[in-house]
């Protein structure tokens, strides 16, 4: 049976993503889990996490509930936020609490849809918990009925068809908040506190905030780019 006493741990708090590419400079399982760390050491109520070796790394140093993802790119679709079955497989050797996957209407790699993909995670794992990383409001209505556990706004501003949105998208969450019974994560453009405080005032159940508090170059540019 699922588990839903994860999100009685996270309801009305902060969700700290600790992710970093390989590109970026602070690329490594271990300087992430330091990551997780202090946000858990701060208040944190969650982490959400990229790849396996960081969330194994991670589950290590903390006891909080998680969020995992894994970040594919594939050359003949725009979705790379645990894009197959494949990802979602490999997240479930975690034993990570939630699993996001994009919930997009973009076609997966292969043409695949949503429907086929995570319709053949639900058939594989029943007891898994879901997250849908949405982009609009129709988005996350859909995802509801396929069957996702929690909806989230991560996606608002980065699809074609939302460039250009306010984020972080207090309307979309406002909307959706007053239309879904499950959870509603506000995740995306939340740079400062007040934002924070906003998302849930607009009906989030709980925020996820990734680059204000774990990614230094995002940081010091919003610094520098007054000066």
């Amino acid at each position: 049976m699922k588990d839903y006493s994860v999100f009685d741990r996270v309801r009305g708090g902060l969700i700290v993503s600790c992710q970093a590419l390989e590109t970026e400079p602070l690329h490594s399982s271990y300087i992430m889990s330091r990551m997780a760390v202090a946000a858990e050491m701060s208040g944190a109520v969650g982490i959400r996490a990229n790849t396996v070796a960081d969330i194994t790394e991670i589950r290590k140093a903390v006891k909080l509930p998680m969020i995992g993802i894994i970040k594919q790119v594939y050359e003949d679709s725009d979705v790379y936020i645990t894009p197959t079955l494949a990802e979602v497989d490999a997240l479930i050797q975690t034993g990570v609490e939630i699993i996001a996957m994009d919930a997009t209407k973009r076609l997966r790699t292969g043409g695949k849809s949503l429907e086929e993909i995570f319709g053949e995670a639900r058939a594989k794992y029943p007891d898994q918990l879901f997250m849908a990383d949405c982009s609009c409001f129709e988005e996350a209505m859909h995802a509801v009925e396929l069957g996702f556990d929690c909806v989230g706004t991560t996606l608002a501003g980065y699809t074609s068809y939302t460039k250009g949105t306010a984020l972080p998208d207090l309307d979309f969450i406002k909307k959706i908040a007053k239309a879904v019974q499950v959870p509603v994560i506000a995740e995306g453009g939340i740079h400062y506190p007040q934002q924070l405080r906003q998302a849930l005032d607009a009906g989030a159940f709980c925020a996820v905030v990734g680059g204000a508090i774990t990614r230094p170059q995002e940081i010091t540019k919003r610094f520098v780019e007054v000066l």
